[in-house]
């Protein structure tokens, strides 16, 4: 890659979702930037979708059907027929994986410097007939990657997760030590490419109280133990087991700077916590913060932290925060990346 303002392609995940609508008011907020020539991005996904989104939101923002622009849009495959806002439909499933299709080529051929993913319907892509249980599988197959690592970030808050869409019953048999370390190498070189020159990694404890002595359960002491030992003794800063009730209290209040957490929700929980803001009148949430990062794939990929909100796609009040700070952080990362070329 040549040193330029990164040009990110922001998938549109299901058409007939929040995808569509939280682009186009992520881009018009984001404006200034582009047109200051400090970010480029290249859209990808249904074409009708992203001009009835712009109808809902009255919006005149141009992009331009091209790639190499400042703000530009890419159909991701040719429409069969119409996608409407708030269905679960084949067409749309099939969208949502072609754009990712498309965004990935285009990364492996250097054109893009990292991949922003709107959110997708995990039905309507079966239907489609893709068989995947969502972006991170998808996005294995597609870059013939062996395994990866879902991180969350919100603010401080940067969490590594081992195992994520498994049975709870399952997470204790694959907390394998090259597992682990896969885990904490990840999440580690993740957050020095945020910024962070020498990461400070907690790893949570698989059972309570870290096993309370093996009471509880081995795990801690017979795997995560050793791991973490290594880990130090090659010159990483990794401290565990630390107790799951107690770890995100620390990483909060910046004894940390990522923890690797052992199952889908002793990470997703303190991230999302922090990351919906609420409204204490009515107990609705006002706006959705959190970033899905992928680690270990040959490109760059962040998500937005939510779901395709098909009880209000259309209806021009979906939030664009998360995929704002999606973009941010894959513009860091590829920030990053170009300065090692």
């Amino acid at each position: 890659m040549i040193d330029h303002a990164p040009r990110l392609a922001i998938t549109m995940g299901d058409p007939a979702g929040v995808g569509p609508e939280i682009i186009v008011k992520a881009c018009r907020r984001l404006l200034p930037r582009i047109e200051a020539g400090g970010l480029r991005l290249l859209v990808i996904g249904h074409r009708s979708a992203l001009h009835a989104a712009q109808t809902v939101l009255n919006e005149t923002l141009a992009f331009a059907e091209a790639e190499d622009v400042p703000l530009g849009f890419l159909a991701a495959g040719e429409e069969a027929e119409a996608v409407a806002f708030g269905r679960i439909a084949p067409e749309a499933g099939r969208f949502a994986y072609l754009a990712v299709e498309r965004a990935v080529e285009l990364a492996l051929a250097g054109r893009i410097d990292a991949i922003v993913t709107a959110p997708l319907n995990k039905e309507a892509l079966n239907l489609a007939g893709y068989h995947f249980a969502g972006h991170t599988d998808m996005l294995a197959a597609l870059t013939h990657t062996r395994s990866s690592v879902m991180l969350l970030a919100h603010g401080d808050m940067r969490v590594g997760h081992v195992t994520t869409h498994v049975a709870l019953a399952d997470v204790p048999k694959l907390l394998t030590p090259e597992r682990l370390r896969r885990t904490i190498d990840l999440t580690h070189a993740a957050v020095r490419d945020l910024g962070i020159a020498n990461p400070r990694v907690a790893v949570a404890a698989l059972n309570p109280h870290a096993g309370e002595g093996g009471l509880f359960g081995r795990q801690d002491i017979e795997i995560t133990t050793p791991v973490v030992e290594q880990c130090r003794a090659d010159g990483m800063d990794v401290s565990g087991p630390v107790p799951g009730d107690t770890v995100f209290v620390k990483l909060r209040g910046r004894q940390f700077d990522a923890v690797v957490a052992m199952y889908h929700d002793q990470g997703h929980i303190p991230v999302k916590l922090l990351g919906f803001d609420v409204d204490p009148a009515t107990g609705t949430w006002r706006a959705l913060s959190g970033v899905n990062i992928t680690l270990g794939l040959p490109v760059i990929r962040t998500s937005v932290d939510h779901g395709t909100a098909f009880d209000i796609a259309g209806k021009g009040i979906a939030n664009e925060e998360s995929l704002i700070e999606a973009i941010d952080y894959a513009e860091r990362l590829a920030a990053t990346r170009q300065a090692r070329v």
